[in-house]
Order: C-alpha cells, then structure tokens, then sequence
C-alpha cells in the first residue's frame, strides 16, 4: 500500500525567531520512502537536521520576520495491515529489563507516576500482568476521557487529563503510558500521521499520538484515542511525552498562522 502524505504549517513573528521542528519521517520508516521526504521552505533561510538522544530527526530553522511556511510531501509504502495483536507477550520483571528500556518507566514532564500510582494499582492490580493489564488500562483510558479538539491546552498533564475526563489524542496517549508505567510497564509516547485509511472519514487531518510499551522483548503499538487496530501509522518522533515529540518548539514570540496535514492513500507515485 502507498500512502502519500505531508503537511503546510506557517507561522508568523515580528522579529527573527529560532525554532525547532519535529516533522520528518523516523529514521526506522526510512526504508519505506518511496521518494524523497524533504522539508521545504518559502523563504530563502538556513535549515539543517540532527538525531537527538531518543534518534528522532530534528530540524533547526529560524522563522523570519513577517513569518515562515514550513512544507513536506512525500510518499510512503506501508504493509497495509493493522497494529500486531500479541496477547501472549509478558511483562517483564524490573530487573530483566534492558537498561535503555528503564528510562520508560520514570515519571516525565506530562506523566506524573508519583500523582497517579495509587489510582493505578487500585485500578489494575488485579489484572494479571503482560498483554491483558496493558489493553485493561487502554479501555479505562479510551472509556474515562472524552475526546474533543476544544479540551486541548499545552499545559495539560496526565493527571489533569484523569481528574477532567476530556482531552485530545495527546493526553489520551498521556494517560496510558503513566498508567502502564505505574504497574512497572515501560511506556514511550509517539506522534506521527494516522490517516482514515480503513476506518470512516472522521473531520480534518491532523498528526496523532499514541505510544509503545515494551513486553516479550519488544515494543508493542497500543492507542488508547481509538482502541482498536489501525491502519497506515507513519512514526515521526517517539520519547518520555511530549516534551521530547513537540512537532515544533520556538524560541521567541512566534505566532501559528496555518496548519494542513494530508495522509491519503494512493494507487501510484505521481
């Protein structure tokens, strides 16, 4: 399966503001680019990528005074099949775990395990570990917070999301990694494109979250926004929360002025 995919971000600033961008392809579906995945801009700037510690691609750029557009669109191959389902991976104990693995399950900027883990044993401890506990705490999550583009706000924790019960695709993704961190289940957020390749047109594109937890060895797909298997998920960046995944991050007063995000499947390559 072919999915074509890319986006038109702008914004706008009065003087020259430094920013960082998280918008490419991760280097894991690089493999799969059909053609060249490049960012460009509308105006003649510096711009330059780097790795960062968790190996997302970061770009540096400065918005311009009068502002700057931000465009990419590119072509993917995907498997075309949904989420791997694997009910019979365990959960590991702590101390087999590997230590890079251990970082996932500290408490993070958007994922208070201190404020969380008597809720979640309480919740959870009954649910024998491994696969069942991890989608037990993707129905709580799925269940508990209603979804809806106006309870989004930059500040919003975990916490915040479990004590309001609303919230965006971001939270929801929150939620669920501080919960399964809570039960000793290493969990990593992640953001990219997810079309509605398969499922009905549900309103505008826009990038989504979802994360990972590590059981059998290996890091599983889990969403708790949809709490199904999904179809045409284009990794772009993966971390403790959001603060390590920000599509973009500025460095001065620099105002969004436009958003578009496209995610199609396609027959052929233009």
């Amino acid at each position: 399966m072919l999915i074509r995919a890319g986006y038109d971000i702008s914004f706008s600033a009065e003087t020259p503001t430094p920013m960082m961008a998280m918008l490419s392809v991760h280097p894991s579906r690089h493999k799969d680019l059909r053609t060249p995945h490049r960012i460009t801009t509308d105006q003649d700037v510096p711009i330059y990528d780097y790795l960062d510690a968790f190996g997302n691609v970061c770009t540096r750029v400065a918005v311009p005074a009068g502002g700057l557009t931000l465009r990419c669109d590119f072509t993917i191959e995907d498997s075309g099949l949904g989420d791997p389902y694997s009910p019979d991976a365990v959960q590991h104990p702590i101390e087999e775990l590997p230590d890079d693995v251990l970082l996932f399950l500290l408490g993070s900027r958007y994922c208070e395990t201190d404020r969380l883990s008597e809720a979640a044993w309480a919740l959870f401890g009954h649910v024998p570990p491994g696969w069942g506990r991890v989608q037990a705490i993707v129905e709580y999550t799925h269940n508990h917070v209603e979804f809806g583009y106006h309870h989004a706000r930059p500040t919003k924790t975990a916490w915040d999301a479990h004590q309001e019960q609303q919230g965006v695709c971001r939270d929801f993704a929150h939620l669920a990694v501080t919960l399964c961190r809570c039960m000793n289940i290493p969990a990593r957020y992640c953001t990219g494109y997810l079309g509605d390749i398969g499922v009905p047109v549900n309103g505008a594109m826009d990038f989504s979250a979802w994360f990972d937890v590590y059981l059998g060895g290996e890091w599983h797909t889990f969403d708790a926004r949809h709490n199904k298997p999904r179809i045409g998920r284009i990794l772009m960046a993966r971390g403790r929360d959001a603060t390590d995944t920000a599509l973009t991050t500025v460095f001065g007063p620099a105002r969004l002025t436009g958003f578009e995000v496209h995610t199609d499947e396609v027959q052929s390559i233009d």
